[in-house]
């Protein structure tokens, strides 16, 4: 049973935010994948509920004039995995997608919410924290912009004002042109299970294939909030590409990683498997740019 006191229909994003002072206790809801199992839980018993399910200026993925890629929050998982412009210019995070639970909840899910509930571990966060993307944060009368890196601040706690939604995430031409990345989840079932750690690496390589000439790693479950690798990636920012390289990159980025243990597993096993989630996902990276590794592309 999903014990709410009310719910209110948004018809547009002005609309919404309008609700949300008339009722500022009240909660986003679009998928509903999170928010009714925590209803149904007990959790948020009683609550206000304003929903934006049907704000077609959510939807949609497009570029701009200045080829900034732009995703609306209330887009479904499926619709990213599926999407044309996704799968040209940032596949990575369609891959990411179709990690997520099984196909009901990869209909229903959506990318705004799987960012803005501020799990660690949510799919396609660490993608996007990969991605430099920067989120349109929207309330009565103004629009500000926060890089995803400004936008998790403890576990569960996100950095929305009251008063604001999540309107669109943007990822700038500089941060995917060129680049090719790869994402990787570890959990202990294939197919609809919460992460027990999971990786995102993005790379941009040298003329000639046999140089890292930028990197971005991303990692979920690796601390209270999604974390960037930011030592591992100057560690070998400029270097060539060898073995050696991407031992170095896996070791920097496992000694400056946080990750808890919890009943799903240790925190010397996370820290195992994120140092080989660091190699795969640097060398997938890698080769989907071309490049070679020890002879081997």
């Amino acid at each position: 049973m999903f014990n709410f006191e009310a719910i209110y229909e948004a018809a547009s994003v002005n609309h919404a935010v309008e609700l949300l002072k008339e009722h500022p206790n009240a909660i986003i809801i679009a998928g509903g994948s999170d928010v009714l199992i925590k209803i149904r839980e007990g959790r948020l018993s009683e609550c206000e509920l304003i929903s934006i399910q049907t704000i077609n200026e959510l939807r949609g993925i497009t570029i701009k004039e200045d080829a900034t890629l732009c995703i609306g929050p209330i887009e479904s998982f499926s619709h990213i995995a599926e999407n044309t412009l996704i799968k040209q210019y940032i596949s990575v995070l369609g891959d990411a997608a179709l990690t997520v639970g099984g196909p009901q909840i990869r209909n229903i899910g959506t990318i705004g919410g799987n960012i803005c509930n501020g799990a660690t571990s949510a799919d396609t966060a660490s993608t996007l924290l990969a991605w430099d993307v920067v989120l349109e944060l929207t309330g009565l009368g103004y629009v500000r912009y926060v890089p995803i890196s400004e936008f998790y601040i403890h576990a569960g706690k996100t950095n929305i004002k009251n008063g604001e939604i999540l309107t669109s995430i943007l990822i700038h031409k500089n941060s995917y042109e060129n680049y090719k990345g790869f994402y990787y989840k570890y959990s202990a079932r294939n197919a609809m299970d919460i992460s027990v750690c999971n990786c995102s690496v993005n790379v941009r390589l040298s003329s000639d294939k046999k140089a890292v000439e930028d990197v971005r790693a991303a990692y979920g479950a690796a601390g209270p909030v999604p974390l960037r690798a930011y030592k591992a990636e100057n560690a070998i920012r400029g270097k060539k590409i060898t073995l050696e390289l991407i031992d170095e990159f896996a070791d920097t980025a496992a000694k400056n990683l946080e990750p808890r243990s919890s009943y799903r597993a240790s925190r010397e096993f996370r820290i195992h498997i994120l140092k080989e989630l660091s190699k795969k996902c640097l060398k997938e990276s890698i080769c989907r740019c071309g490049g070679i590794i020890n002879g081997t592309v």
